[in-house]
């Protein structure tokens, strides 16, 4: 579908809408509601990621501390933070003349193709109306099984949702450095990303502050899957004056993570695999294995795995890792965890004289269809 408007994606982290005394920062989203204003003159829709439910909801239950541990608690922070969150977005953006609404979402929404296709179609339909949706993960009824597990995770999911042309995090670090710059004085900024290997995996540090739930790492990783799906993302400072409008206008600001040109029409299903569920296991595959798929979009076979981790079940979603334990891949299994573990290391022919590996002699361990090659 062809738009008169460009989409942009914005994560914000609770250390930058929520401040230390667990209060929302009402200074930010006002900033940020002009902001929105600037971009829609500019031609741009803005969709919002915000953290902060837990950390601005446990301060007004008495708690003194986040009761980490605790998931009813956890639950009920989240609960009376999302009312307190929100009623600040809805109320410095009405003051601009823009219309909020609130989207909450788990992995139980987006795990099944189908759900995730109409989480993807009532978030177009919002952004087409004008709309700019303040998206969250639903802290109050979600457990390990169905979370997401950080909000950089969400912002790429969202931002794939509603084929963003830009997904920017705004965080408590203006970009991405070659080490930890809190620890390491000789960290070198970063300004412009090609490709995220194993090197730049390694150079992110944990998160700085006590109220959030990711650091660099997750920003890392989510930019890496924005970079598959080919939408540029940028990593900058929640205090970078307008920040998000000179990235419209062209201006560089934080670290830019630009992905290849080849990696501008990846199949939608395959980005539901990279991000529609979280991951049941993985196998690990030689080298062979990994430069054919990285190379050549080759399927799985069985002969080039390893090692097999984890239990699952046909269907599942699988991360794929070279040997060195970078994931490369992501695809569906063609089979149970015990029988890949059989197979493993087989060629075809071994497989169909088995009997109990037959089911898996005519088909690989991933088929390439089902499987999307991270940049």
């Amino acid at each position: 579908m062809t738009t008169s408007y460009k989409t942009m994606v914005v994560k914000i982290g609770s250390s930058t809408v929520v401040g230390t005394d667990g209060k929302v920062n009402r200074s930010f989203i006002g900033g940020l509601a002009d902001q929105a204003a600037a971009l829609r003159k500019l031609g741009w829709r803005l969709v919002v990621v915000s953290s902060g439910a837990i950390a601005c909801g446990y301060p007004v239950l008495g708690f003194d501390r986040k009761p980490v541990g605790d998931l009813p608690s956890l639950q009920a922070c989240a609960s009376a933070g999302q009312c307190i969150i929100s009623s600040a977005y809805d109320e410095e953006f009405h003051a601009r003349d823009l219309l909020t609404s609130l989207v909450l979402l788990t992995r139980h929404d987006t795990a099944r193709r189908t759900s995730y296709l109409h989480a993807r179609d009532a978030l177009l339909r919002l952004v087409e109306l004008g709309v700019v949706p303040v998206v969250n993960e639903n802290d109050t009824v979600t457990v390990d099984e169905i979370k997401f597990g950080d909000n950089d995770t969400l912002a790429a999911l969202v931002s794939c949702l509603v084929s963003a042309d830009l997904c920017v995090t705004l965080s408590d670090i203006d970009g991405l450095y070659t080490a930890n710059p809190h620890e390491d004085p000789t960290a070198e900024f970063v300004p412009v990303v090609h490709k995220i290997d194993a090197k730049i995996i390694a150079s992110a540090g944990d998160s700085s502050t006590s109220v959030g739930t990711g650091g660099m790492i997750t920003k890392i990783r989510a930019s890496r899957i924005l970079m598959t799906a080919g939408i540029q993302s940028v990593i900058c400072s929640g205090e970078e004056p307008d920040a998000l409008v000179r990235l419209a206008r062209g201006e560089s600001v934080g670290t830019l993570f630009d992905p290849p040109a080849e990696r501008l029409d990846i199949a939608p299903r395959k980005l539901w695999i990279a991000l529609g569920d979280k991951a049941h296991g993985s196998v690990t595959v030689d080298d062979g294995a990994a430069k054919a798929l990285v190379s050549r979009g080759s399927s799985l076979l069985a002969v080039g795995i390893r090692e097999v981790d984890g239990q699952f079940a046909e269907g599942d979603v699988l991360d794929v890792c070279d040997p060195s334990g970078m994931v490369v891949a992501r695809g569906i299994a063609e089979a149970d965890s015990d029988v890949l573990e059989l197979a493993a290391g087989r060629r075809q022919d071994q497989i169909a004289s088995n009997r109990l590996l037959a089911n898996l002699a005519e088909k690989p361990a991933i088929h390439r269809d089902n499987l999307i090659v991270f940049a």
